[in-house]
């Protein structure tokens, strides 16, 4: 028997600075929240943004979608999932869903992404394996 584990998340709120005219989440900062949530999940895996960086790779997004369910407003509470999914090239896929506290699905991000080897300017051949040796929980980027 398989148990379903949560996927990783990190609440936010969405601050007022953060409103279009219409007084809900400008549309950028879903981007940055999605970000966010990757980001904090990369730490809490064991692996060092700044490590990885110093060490010649770069995360890249190649592709992002939006997709708009809910409104979110100033105020509201919204946890920020990131589940990693992974094939057997040189891109991988992250999806982030905005929950907000109510439980209601507000958005979805997916971004098609791939680590940049920053001297050749080319994708890694394995990004998979090369976050799985810096991860001490690998199981957090879906490498379990």
């Amino acid at each position: 028997m398989t148990v379903a584990t949560e996927p990783f998340s990190v609440r936010m709120e969405v601050r007022v600075y953060e409103i279009d005219p219409q007084l809900h989440l400008n549309g950028g900062f879903y981007v940055q929240y999605a970000d966010h949530a990757r980001f904090a999940c990369v730490e809490a895996a064991g692996v060092s943004v700044q490590d990885l960086v110093g060490g010649g790779l770069g995360p890249v997004n190649l592709e992002t979608v939006i997709k708009y369910h809910r409104e979110l407003r100033g105020g509201d509470q919204v946890d920020v999932t990131c589940e990693w999914e992974w094939g057997g090239g040189k891109t991988y896929r992250v999806r982030h869903e905005f929950r907000r506290s109510d439980g209601t699905v507000a958005a979805e991000v997916a971004h098609v992404s791939g680590l940049l080897d920053l001297g050749t300017r080319r994708l890694v051949a394995d990004p998979r394996e090369a976050w799985r040796t810096r991860a001490s929980r690998p199981e957090l980027l879906g490498l379990a």
